[in-house]
């Protein structure tokens, strides 16, 4: 059977006792029901996992001894941050699950022209934290340890001014020169258009800036699926899917 695993942001140290954070409590003494004397594996963005015994279970709170370190090799080995045009509800959220579960290690909700989303300022905090908690329950489920770095959100050309990647491309229909073809990064910045797509003008924008036209081919995708085909070819080729 599977043990259980959940990220604590805490700090976690081998031979500890700790009491587990409030989310985690309700998933192991609400939802699973778990006894002392069980094992769940805890994680907390430093890259190890930890395995954890339940001491004591009780409805909100729930005691615990971290007693191994675990090395996790589930980091893919080449670091790609997605600069992802925001996208209406569930579609941004499957963008963030399953780039997550794809390995990116850094994701950048944009606004571009043709982005219908209005976020104002003071809700970008929430929307952050909520699209971070996805990422951590992808995580949780795929078995990774350190959950991708989630952006405040910025304005198209703002990004593309900081991107200082080995590779960096923009999806779009035309793309002068095949990806295997490219020499291989250690990093990658991609630029995934909103909705309704770049403009011809974005495009331009980001060539500009250094970036490279990559088509997946004769079809047109969607937004949130773009980021799931565009980082299974780039591991593919040079990270770790074989």
């Amino acid at each position: 059977m599977r043990i259980p695993r959940f990220y604590d942001p805490q700090t976690l140290t081998e031979g500890n006792d700790i009491q587990l954070s409030d989310d985690v409590v309700q998933h192991v003494s609400r939802a699973l029901r778990m006894k002392p004397g069980d094992y769940i594996t805890l994680f907390n963005g430093d890259g190890f996992e930890y395995k954890t015994l339940l001491t004591q279970v009780e409805k909100r709170t729930v005691s615990a001894r971290i007693e191994t370190l675990l090395t996790v090799r589930t980091e893919s080995p080449l670091t790609v941050n997605i600069g992802q045009c925001i996208s209406r509800g569930e579609r941004m959220d499957y963008a963030v699950q399953k780039s997550t579960e794809m390995g990116v290690k850094k994701i950048s909700p944009l606004f571009s022209e043709r982005c219908e989303v209005k976020l104002p300022k003071e809700r970008q905090a929430k929307r952050i934290s909520h699209w971070h908690q996805i990422a951590v329950s992808a995580c949780e489920q795929s078995g990774r340890a350190i959950p991708p770095e989630i952006d405040m959100p910025s304005q198209l050309e703002q990004w593309l001014a900081q991107q200082d990647a080995g590779l960096k491309l923009v999806l779009h229909h035309h793309s002068e020169q095949p990806l295997q073809e490219m020499n291989p990064p250690h990093s990658v910045a991609l630029l995934i258009g909103p909705e309704g797509g770049l403009t011809e003008d974005e495009v331009e924008l980001a060539v500009s800036y250094g970036f490279k036209p990559l088509t997946l081919g004769p079809r047109v995708m969607r937004t949130e699926t773009a980021p799931i085909a565009a980082l299974t070819l780039l591991n593919y080729l040079w990270g770790d899917v074989s």
